[in-house]
């Protein structure tokens, strides 16, 4: 804690996952199988509107039941449905370099950290298995295992009792790069950070008192 002078530190930090630490594509996903053009076409096609099937997986459906349903609307796409679950591990591009040096040095600094993404749980084991700073987390709330997703207030309930034994949520930073996110994140008292780079979420966090360093 600070002598009153300065900002008063955060009891905890809440980062949201992709496209924040984790570089997410779902069209690198679907390309192995059909190549670039075609999965473009198919993940930006209104018709089909992938954000909102996606969404609905993020919200607890599981994806043997979104194949269904997608395969039987279209099933012109029916490579392309089927390529995102079998491939999905192509769709997590990599880390986010600057984010996770950031994740590391508050983990170093005994900051308590914790996790809130839109995630499917049929999908949410890759990143699991294959991001080692996903441990650093003392809890991750997913939200296609507890069934309802982000901007939905109901999630920060979750949320709210998770970190229950660390803080409130007004003694927490959440830091997200969906503008709905964080505005929704706000609205239940956290200090809610729009993630719009690595540098910049050093400097918005050191200015909340976090212990990171500057860079030059």
């Amino acid at each position: 804690m600070t002598d009153g002078l300065g900002p008063r530190p955060a009891d905890a930090v809440v980062f949201d996952l992709g496209n924040v630490l984790i570089t997410w594509d779902p069209a690198a996903a679907v390309a192995v199988a059909v190549g670039p053009e075609r999965a473009r076409a198919f993940v930006t096609d209104p018709d089909f509107d992938f954000a909102a099937w996606n969404r609905a997986n993020d919200a607890g459906r599981g994806l043997d039941e979104a194949e269904r349903v997608a395969l039987a609307s279209h099933p012109h796409y029916a490579q392309e449905i089927v390529a995102y679950r079998e491939h999905f591990g192509a769709s997590l591009v990599g880390e986010v370099e600057g984010s996770v040096e950031i994740l590391r040095e508050l983990h170093a600094a005994d900051v308590p950290l914790f996790a809130l993404t839109n995630w499917s749980a049929d999908l949410f084991p890759v990143a699991l298995d294959r991001f080692d700073f996903l441990d650093l987390f003392e809890d991750i709330i997913v939200s296609g295992e507890e069934g309802v997703a982000k901007p939905d207030p109901e999630i920060f309930e979750v949320l709210e009792e998770r970190v229950s034994h660390r803080a409130g949520l007004d003694d927490c930073i959440f830091i997200d790069d969906s503008p709905a996110n964080v505005s929704a994140a706000a609205e239940t008292g956290l200090d809610a950070v729009h993630f719009t780079g690595p540098e910049h979420l050093r400097e918005d966090l050191i200015a909340r008192g976090m212990p990171l360093r500057r860079h030059p």
